[in-house]
């Protein structure tokens, strides 16, 4: 495969998701820019699309009578696309057509972050707050270190389970809401809205090792539920 050294100036509006894609597509690392812009010095396909690092996967579909596509099994499992999950989509002039995974949470992170922040002060514990798939607000933490990282399977599937999850005394079972760091949940809230789960607010178990009181439970419940309801209106 031929290589080109990019000095693309061009903003990506979701950089997450289109060099995800490029990564799994070509299986060379994609570094980024805090702009959303692709690092000087990164190598990408000579045929990639729309000059953006967006390489041709070679798979094609036809669109049925009813305007649908399926889209592969294989990028659906790599980015985690759930039957149900919205989809924005995004077209140019230049004739391409981008499907992008639609956090609601992932919306309102301008908004969540001092949110974190003065939960995070009103209980002495770290809080994060998470779309279905990656940490979008952070608190009481590094924020470089938790934004944008991707949950764990665990944390996914206690969102799944639409329930609230408290860490206990002696609990053995811990579980780690974050893919790659090893801090841990001290309570986990599920965030609903229209019915549907869309995120959790998690407070973080602090150093200490102290567990949640009966106010932190209730802090981190609100919360969800407020942010629920600001995703409904």
């Amino acid at each position: 495969m031929t290589f080109l050294f990019s000095d693309n100036k061009k903003r990506v509006e979701n950089p997450r998701i289109y060099f995800l894609c490029l990564q799994t597509i070509t299986g060379h690392k994609i570094r980024m820019q805090g702009s959303g812009r692709p690092a000087a010095g990164c190598l990408f396909p000579a045929n990639d699309i729309g000059g953006i690092g967006l390489k041709a996967t070679g798979i094609v579909r036809r669109i049925d009578d009813l305007g649908r596509v399926v889209i592969p099994k294989e990028i659906r499992r790599t980015m985690r696309i759930r039957e149900g999950d919205p989809l924005e989509i995004f077209t140019d002039n230049d004739g391409e057509v981008v499907f992008k995974k639609y956090s609601p949470v992932g919306e309102m992170s301008p908004f969540a972050a001092p949110y974190a922040d003065v939960m995070s002060r009103a209980c002495g514990m770290p809080v994060l707050i998470c779309d279905r798939d990656h940490v979008v607000a952070a608190a009481g933490v590094s924020r470089k270190e938790f934004l944008e990282r991707r949950i764990s399977a665990q944390l996914e599937e206690i969102i799944e389970q639409r329930r609230t999850q408290i860490a206990v005394a002696g609990d053995q079972k811990r579980t780690q809401p974050v893919e790659g760091i090893e801090r841990y949940a001290a309570v986990t809230a599920p965030i609903m809205a229209s019915g549907d789960v869309i995120g959790a607010v998690c407070l973080l178990l602090p150093e200490t090792g102290a567990i949640p009181g009966e106010g932190d439970v209730k802090l981190a419940q609100v919360a969800a539920a407020f942010l629920g309801k600001q995703m409904e209106e």
